[in-house]
């Protein structure tokens, strides 16, 4: 181990590049575990937390939160796979997506998950076609619900706007005639998601007031018994200047009361809120190697060996200003920061901007460099073919010892998969 430059626990990162190369993302274990813990730790007692896989969907990292306390929120057959041979119990994992194919359905009804979450009308009679023709008992189903009123404070709000997500709750209400006509589903709650990257805390409260209220007010006009209310999560981790972590000790002491006299009126109801961003950024590092350091027209570049194919978040595609994510010189963490330099990566695009006019420690080739809070949405939110680089290595860190998580594509990995066609069409 070395006695300087950044560690992961007990592991050097120096150690880690060698041993697994870079580009390398790398998670900390006691962190993923820790902020789980956290949370449930200040939560009104009883509100399960379900993993969504979409923020990372590796399966140590899934086997490890399921090890936590943890249930599992899956979008495909895959994650759902990776959900049951992670752990999971199938009585604590929901699939949701708007376009669920027949054979995600069938997967469902194989696994014997806790409920369908169904996003339209269609959908719910294709459901209860598919049990039918199995002739099982009636499939657990929960109807994500696309609210009237709107959330505030928000990166991506989803409610009281057109959206391709769930059912309108208008529609929602007026929908009891097909429900009562399905045989072989039942509607046993509802799933309302209303955003994404919450920081302020009582945004979440006001959110889950306002679902939990629609969601007994639904339950009445549509004569069903609540077992299940997912009120969503979306809690945010700060990434850019200026902003704080959501204060969840203030969440949970302000969900108290709403969820005790929710509970007062429903004592068997479920109550879940879902979770993928906020259990997982913060325990994740994006580490890159300098390749070459240059100057254009008097700014610094350092051009390191990975960028918007594994971690299109971080440079900034999609968003209308670049913000940098944060990023260390991880082999000299605690110099001064007395240079400042772009970090673009290996692509041909001036897109691949990792950090723009970052300031950092003098920066040489061979350097390793850290992006922070790297652990949801990169690699399986990024385009990982572009210029055929392929999927990164992930590495697991508990104290002292670093486990390879996923292997890195090698060019034979992805070419395996192409056919050479063998067609006679040059004249």
């Amino acid at each position: 181990m070395s006695k300087t430059g950044a560690t992961t626990q007990d592991v050097s990162a120096e150690a880690i590049a060698e041993e697994f190369g870079t580009p390398v993302f790398v998670y900390d274990a006691r962190v993923l575990s820790g902020t789980l813990r956290e949370l449930r730790g200040v939560l009104p007692a009883g509100i399960d937390i379900l993993y969504s896989l979409k923020a990372n969907p590796n399966i140590s990292v899934c086997s490890l939160l399921n090890r936590a306390g943890a249930g599992a929120e899956v979008s495909s057959v895959t994650e759902l796979m990776t959900a049951l041979r992670a752990g999971v119990d199938p009585e604590d994992i929901i699939f949701l997506g708007p376009g669920k194919t027949p054979a995600d359905l069938h997967a469902c009804l194989d696994a014997g998950i806790h409920a369908v979450v169904c996003e339209s009308l269609p959908e719910l009679r294709l459901l209860d076609e598919a049990a039918a023709a199995r002739d099982t008992g009636p499939v657990p189903v929960l109807l994500r619900i696309n609210p009237a009123f709107h959330s505030k404070g928000s990166g991506l709000a989803m409610g009281g706007k057109p959206r391709q997500f769930g059912i309108d709750e208008e529609q929602a209400r007026a929908a009891r005639p097909l429900l009562d006509d399905l045989s072989h589903i039942e509607v046993r709650g509802f799933h309302a998601y209303m955003g994404t990257r919450f920081l302020n805390h009582r945004d979440v409260v006001s959110n889950t007031v306002q679902i939990l209220s629609m969601a007994e007010s639904l339950a009445t006009d549509l004569g069903i018994d609540l077992a299940t209310v997912d009120f969503g999560g979306g809690l945010g981790v700060a990434y850019f200047d200026n902003e704080t972590d959501i204060d969840v000790a203030a969440l949970g002491k302000e969900l108290e009361e709403p969820v005790a006299a929710f509970r007062a009126r429903h004592p068997d109801c479920r109550l879940v809120m879902e979770l993928g961003r906020y259990l997982t950024a913060r325990a994740g590092t994006y580490m890159t190697r300098a390749l070459y350091v240059k100057e254009s027209m008097g700014e610094e570049f350092v051009v390191v060996d990975g960028g918007t194919n594994h971690h299109m978040a971080a440079v900034g595609i999609g968003s209308f200003v670049k913000r940098n994510f944060p990023v260390r010189h991880l082999g000299r963490p605690h110099a001064r920061a007395d240079r400042v330099y772009t970090v673009t990566g290996p692509l041909c695009t001036p897109n691949d901007t990792v950090v723009k006019r970052a300031p950092l420690p003098e920066v040489r080739p061979g350097d390793l460099l850290g992006v922070e809070r790297s652990g949801a949405y990169g690699p399986t939110a990024s385009p990982v073919l572009f210029l055929s680089h392929g999927y990164p290595a992930e590495v697991m860190v508990d104290g002292d010892r670093a486990v390879l998580v996923r292997d890195r594509d090698r060019p034979e990995d992805l070419l395996a998969r192409q056919h050479l066609a063998d067609f006679d069409t040059v004249r």
